[in-house]
């Protein structure tokens, strides 16, 4: 094991690998919450963490190719992943989670949503978001393993979903 981590490629490949883990790991049990709802101070945290974790990765390396080796690693243990969560529905939800009931039938169910570390005002705001003026007209609200939160009103006649903060759709024009 000594003589792969001192061939410096293998060094920056396992490092990679044990730092991705570590993120995958921390953002699963820091919420999923935080995912689709970026602050100010969570963009911060995040360019933060990936500078601090960008040594840890690369080490003293940072040729073009030290950086090619890391980033090649992340592609490739991202993609072991999600045919993981594919093939293992089992492993998808230990890594994301359940979705989790915030609203039944017009009433909200206290202990998902302190569980899921949401306040009133969130959730009012993703109600307010799906055109839904109040707590009582919606059917179902859902905190989704991705981060965002459904909404079906109307005795479930109308769907909506809170998209992530901060994407835009870019649609290619045709000519």
């Amino acid at each position: 094991m000594e003589e792969l981590l001192n061939n410096n490629y293998m060094r920056i490949i396992f490092s990679t690998l044990v730092i991705y883990l570590f993120i995958v790991i921390a953002i699963r049990l820091f919420g999923k919450k935080e995912l689709a709802q970026l602050s100010v101070v969570d963009m911060v945290f995040i360019l933060l963490i990936s500078n601090a974790v960008q040594n840890a990765m690369v080490g003293p390396d940072s040729t073009l190719s030290g950086g090619l080796v890391a980033a090649s690693t992340l592609f490739v243990m991202n993609y072991i992943f999600k045919y993981l969560q594919y093939k293992f529905p089992k492993f998808g939800k230990v890594v994301e989670g359940d979705a989790m009931m915030l609203i039944y039938k017009g009433k909200i169910l206290e202990t998902h949503l302190k569980k899921a570390q949401i306040t009133h005002e969130e959730l009012m705001e993703a109600i307010r978001e799906h055109g839904v003026p109040t707590v009582k007209e919606v059917d179902l609200a859902i905190l989704e393993v991705d981060g965002n939160i459904s909404v079906l009103s109307n005795e479930y006649q109308k769907k909506t979903m809170r998209r992530r903060k901060g994407h835009k759709v870019i649609s290619k024009q045709e000519n």
